[in-house]
């Protein structure tokens, strides 16, 4: 069997995948974050294009990708898929473990699959500028590198922590074009607020978004971008997905567990909601998706089902989904990425309701999978990814025990050249996991809306 499995250029899907209509029921709607109504097509034309707005709300299973987005896909798309054949025999597992590489894009990891599209359609409606927001990095710089394909502007505000810790990211933004700022910061309301209450806070993607939505709300030229949890993200990232399940084809296979890490839920949609649909129909029963995201913001496995905005300061609509609270600020000794006190809706949905599950892990548990991960495959990849290790490499475990021969499929969202400061640490016994305490958990939920 095949270690590398490639597709050809014209094998490209030219349709991303929306899962929306396969639900048995409706997903529950945004609301207004003033009204509490649900929200329309004329509240979020302030700050999104009318095609995304579309694209979050349509009924259509599959969209049309452009061409425009397609040739520019075509600079790292279709994506590898790998069999891990060295983490097998080192795990000495009879589970076939294959892993979608998504490091080889320009920005190194899955973001460029939305954030063209994103950049594309708000050019196409004469937008000049995209605000955003972004936390180790990774969408930042994808944004930036969109945005210069489309001749715009790009503003990033970065979690101050992540800016500090990851300085290698903010040049690549600017290299691309684009100005990032260290968020909270003094340029916006939003910003002006928290430092006031809070001057050394190490900042957190709920601040960094209210700075970029207010931003992008009192410019006329500017529009606000998203890299992860909304719909029309998650659409995009389905490419990934489509693009694994015909590799698998190829060799006459179907995966029995699918595994992506989950911040927002991008990365863990992109590779699962092809076969979700697929599962919610009856086709695939038996297929086990798992998310995996860090025990230091633990949405899905401590989190409560229900509305809350998406950023600090409530300038978002409220979404349904699970949440730690929008006031929850993840500590600042957390290097393993996936910081956002929310998910997607979707990806909420999906767990709620039993088709997905989620798991949890400290990180340096995380980290010792990406050591084996690297001595083993060879690539050195995000901590973020590493969370997905993690979890394939417990189920290959299991499948030892039982001696089930399954096949395994996980998202590898980007390499980690740039996160070496994290490594460096986790070398030299500098990390400490952090468990949130109920306590403090409790406080973020006392200030989640009653709707």
């Amino acid at each position: 069997m095949q270690t590398k499995i490639l597709l050809e250029e014209e094998e490209i899907p030219k349709k991303w995948y929306n899962i929306l209509p396969d639900f048995p029921t409706p997903l529950d709607p945004p609301l207004h974050p003033v009204t509490h109504k649900p929200v329309g097509p004329d509240d979020l034309s302030a700050i999104f294009p009318m095609e995304l707005i579309k694209q979050e709300m349509s009924p259509q299973n599959y969209i049309d990708i452009p061409d425009e987005v397609r040739e520019i896909y075509k600079l790292w798309r279709p994506s590898p898929l790998y069999r891990a054949r060295r983490l097998e025999n080192y795990l000495k597992t009879p589970a076939k473990i294959f892993y979608k590489w998504e490091g080889v894009s320009p920005a190194g990891s899955h973001k460029p699959n939305t954030s063209v599209p994103q950049a594309y359609y708000n050019m196409k409606e004469g937008i000049k500028r995209l605000a955003t927001e972004t936390g180790a990095g990774q969408w930042g710089s994808a944004l930036a590198l969109a945005t210069q394909m489309f001749g715009m502007e790009c503003t990033v505000y970065m979690v101050r922590s992540s800016y500090t810790q990851k300085p290698y990211r903010r040049m690549m933004m600017e290299l691309w074009g684009a100005k990032c700022l260290p968020s909270p910061t003094t340029t916006t309301n939003s910003g002006r607020n928290v430092l006031e209450e809070s001057p050394d806070t190490p900042g957190s993607l709920g601040i960094a978004i209210s700075e970029a939505v207010e931003d992008a709300a009192t410019h006329n030229d500017t529009n606000y971008a998203l890299g992860s949890v909304l719909n029309h993200v998650c659409l995009h990232q389905t490419i990934i997905g489509l693009e694994a399940k015909l590799q698998l084809e190829k060799l006459d296979l179907k995966p029995d567990t699918i595994i992506g890490c989950v911040g927002g839920g991008s990365n863990f949609a992109g590779i699962t909601f092809p076969f979700a649909g697929e599962k919610m129909k009856g086709k695939m029963p038996d297929v086990d998706l798992i998310g995996v995201e860090p025990s230091a913001c633990p949405t899905l496995t401590r989190g409560l089902y229900t509305y809350d905005f998406g950023d600090v300061a409530g300038l978002t609509p409220l979404l349904k989904m699970y949440t730690l609270g929008h006031s929850f600020i993840p500590p600042s000794l957390h290097a393993g990425g996936l910081r956002y006190h929310g998910d997607s809706p979707i990806v909420s949905r999906l767990v709620h309701d039993g088709t997905a599950r989620a798991v949890s892990y400290n990180q340096t548990e995380v980290f010792d999978a990406a050591a084996i991960f690297a001595k083993t495959e060879g690539f050195i990849i995000a901590p973020e990814s590493s969370h997905a290790v993690k979890g394939a490499i417990d189920v290959a475990l299991e499948c030892r025990k039982t001696g089930e021969a399954k096949t395994i499929l996980f998202n590898m969202s980007g390499h980690g050249n740039l996160d070496m400061s994290s490594y460096d640490d986790y070398l030299n016994g500098r990390l400490e996991d952090v468990e949130i305490s109920q306590v403090l958990l409790d406080e973020a939920y006392s200030k989640i809306p009653k709707i």
